[in-house]
């Protein structure tokens, strides 16, 4: 069985009992979350699901990321980084 789940705006294909890397999640290490389902395919037919339960197995900040803004004949430069915040979730029991 595959799903589409939405969380922090974008849409990842998973299957339960999946790990997936999404956009930062409140809740604490071990918590159970429950995640809409978009769509769930079983063998190729369209499944009717409305939601799911997932749990946060960890939580961190993604590799820094270098944004350099540049203005040419005008001598500026800005250097800045960024690291967006993740939680790691396992994929678990289908809610009908």
């Amino acid at each position: 069985m595959q799903l589409i789940i939405e969380t922090g705006g974008k849409q990842y294909v998973v299957s339960p009992g999946e790990v997936v890397r999404v956009e930062k999640l409140p809740g604490e290490v071990g918590a159970e979350v429950e995640v809409p389902v978009k769509a769930a395919f079983n063998e190729g037919a369209m499944v009717s699901i409305h939601s799911t339960k997932a749990t946060i197995v960890g939580s961190g900040r993604g590799d820094k990321v270098v944004v350099f803004k540049f203005k040419r004949k005008k001598q500026y430069k800005k250097t800045i980084g960024h690291r967006q915040s993740f939680s790691e979730i396992k994929v678990g029991e289908v809610v009908a």
